[in-house]
């Protein structure tokens, strides 16, 4: 497949389920079933030169005129899985987010307020005929929200130091792909960029969410945290049991020195603060969100750098 640019985009981090092939309905499920066996597919990385190339042309696209045929592909214990791109429904969404994220100058700058409201009738439209639709891969930028840490833990983190040039035809897949379980080590194949992920089983990760989301409301009144770990157990709760849950840094670990990613332990911490929010330790809790806000606060904060 040709590539729109061999540019590294930095910014983005993912949480991703990938359901077994048997959720699916047929005919998607034949296709799928194909998609999984054929080489060489796209990367993460594509994903983002194409959205970006997109927003060159006058006026730009916002979100693709086409649903993408894309997915990621995992096999754990012999069960094939797939996670849609489904580029399309992603980018309506986040077009929604926009607003409050750019200065309204900027934003008019980039996606002029004519196509906003285009793309915005074309997703409400869409979605009166599409009402259950919900999107396999949620992602952040400049960082990795602290309630997706909440699904995994330290025991599943895996990072990979970069291990010679970046390849286009591996690079992110080699991360995404490589392994047979959802706990299997990154092995090196000669080329390719860091990686830093975590995958659980989905029994697993909507378990932790239901014991944190305890803690929390015995410790605290109603939050940001709280509401964003409620808004992602409802999510999870939409796909397969046999599914796999991955939270990948994606391309912060191109935007991150290595020294840094490797000491990078959120889970440890956020399951340490949730563990001393259960015992009543307030103090214990303080300490280890203050690692987390100190860490991830000179993550958000390279996004403004020259």
């Amino acid at each position: 497949m040709p590539k729109v640019s061999s540019v590294i985009v930095p910014y983005a981090s993912y949480l991703r389920v990938y359901e077994p092939l048997a959720a699916f309905p047929e005919p998607e499920r034949g296709h799928w079933a194909r998609y999984a066996r054929r080489p060489g597919r796209p990367s993460y990385q594509d994903e983002l030169r194409r959205s970006l190339a997109d927003l060159v042309p006058t006026p730009p696209v916002p979100v693709p005129v086409h649903e993408s045929s894309d997915a990621f592909v995992l096999e754990t214990d012999g069960v094939v899985c797939v996670c849609p791109w489904r580029t399309r429904l992603r980018g309506w969404q986040a077009l929604g987010d926009l607003a409050g994220q750019l200065p309204t100058p900027v934003l008019d700058a980039v996606l002029p307020p004519v196509v906003r409201r285009q793309a915005a009738s074309d997703y409400e439209q869409w979605l009166a005929r599409n009402p259950d639709a919900r999107p396999w891969i949620r992602t952040a930028t400049w960082h990795v929200p602290l309630n997706w840490f909440v699904l995994v833990s330290d025991e599943e983190r895996c990072f990979e130091r970069g291990y010679g040039a970046e390849s286009e035809a591996d690079g992110a897949d080699d991360a995404v792909e490589a392994g047979a379980g959802a706990e299997a080590a990154v092995e090196p194949s000669g080329v390719g960029p860091p990686v830093l992920r975590y995958r659980t089983p989905m029994v697993q990760a909507r378990r932790r969410v239901a014991r944190g989301l305890k803690a929390l409301r015995d410790a605290m009144d109603e939050g940001a945290l709280i509401d964003g770990l409620t808004d992602v157990g409802r999510w999870l709760e939409e796909f397969h049991p046999r599914s796999v849950v991955e939270l990948d840094y994606g391309g912060l670990v191109h935007a991150l020195p290595e020294e840094l990613l490797d000491e990078d332990h959120s889970a440890a911490d956020v399951a340490a603060g949730i563990a001393a929010l259960r015992d009543g330790d307030g103090a214990g809790a303080g300490e280890a969100y203050a690692r987390l806000v100190e860490r991830w606060r000179a993550v958000r904060e390279r996004q403004f750098s020259n």
